[in-house]
């Protein structure tokens, strides 16, 4: 799978023509860690001070490098990848292998912090379910009204919620549908095949 850069990624890219190779080194590493702690601007005003260039530039090359390195990690290509993804920016040899060594460095902890990034969302516990069916009231003698509770049990970070849902059957079988059709796409090859890059 190849890496698709747009015009203004390439733009910022194309600044480590002009620098040396311990300077695209040290990129790399701001790159890195920028994703940890965050953007810092002194250190783009220290770069740009010592490269004698606008610090706007300097912050636009670490930011593209920064999502040249999460998007090729995030979608774990493979080196020849990488390379082919890379050969497109008109890069020297040098600085392709270069790139290429930042990006097989830094792949598992970008990818580590990535997911300590991701939100975390609950996840399913147990369920309770009870069914209540209105035969008659005071003005209706014969009427039948059916609703379907469902006490959902939740675990998040190792705290547990619980949600309350009612609804009617008709709309439980049609959501029951969905989740099956849902099921059945996750078994195509489309499917899988974007399962297997995201993990």
């Amino acid at each position: 799978m190849l890496l698709v850069l747009s015009e203004e990624h390439k733009e910022h890219l194309g600044f480590l023509t002009q620098v040396d190779s311990a300077v695209v080194g040290e990129f790399g590493r701001i790159a890195v860690e920028f994703l940890r702690k965050g953007t810092n601007p002194k250190i783009y005003e220290g770069a740009a001070r010592k490269l004698n260039v606008n610090s706007d530039v300097i912050q636009h090359g670490v930011e593209g490098l920064t999502y040249l390195l999460t998007e090729s990690s995030k979608l774990m290509i493979s080196e020849i990848d990488f390379q082919d993804s890379v050969l497109v920016l008109g890069f020297s040899e040098e600085l392709n292998k270069l790139l290429l060594q930042l990006y097989l460095d830094n792949r598992k902890e970008i990818r580590s912090i990535l997911g300590e990034l991701a939100p975390k969302l609950p996840s399913y516990h147990s369920l309770e379910w009870r069914l209540d069916v209105q035969l008659a009231s005071r003005s209706l003698r014969q009427q039948i009204k059916p609703a379907v509770t469902i006490k959902l049990h939740l675990d998040q970070n190792g705290d547990q919620t619980t949600k309350i849902l009612q609804t009617d059957p008709a709309t439980l079988l049609h959501l029951i549908q969905q989740l099956e059709q849902a099921l059945g796409e996750m078994k195509t090859n489309h499917c899988r095949r974007i399962v297997r890059n995201i993990k």
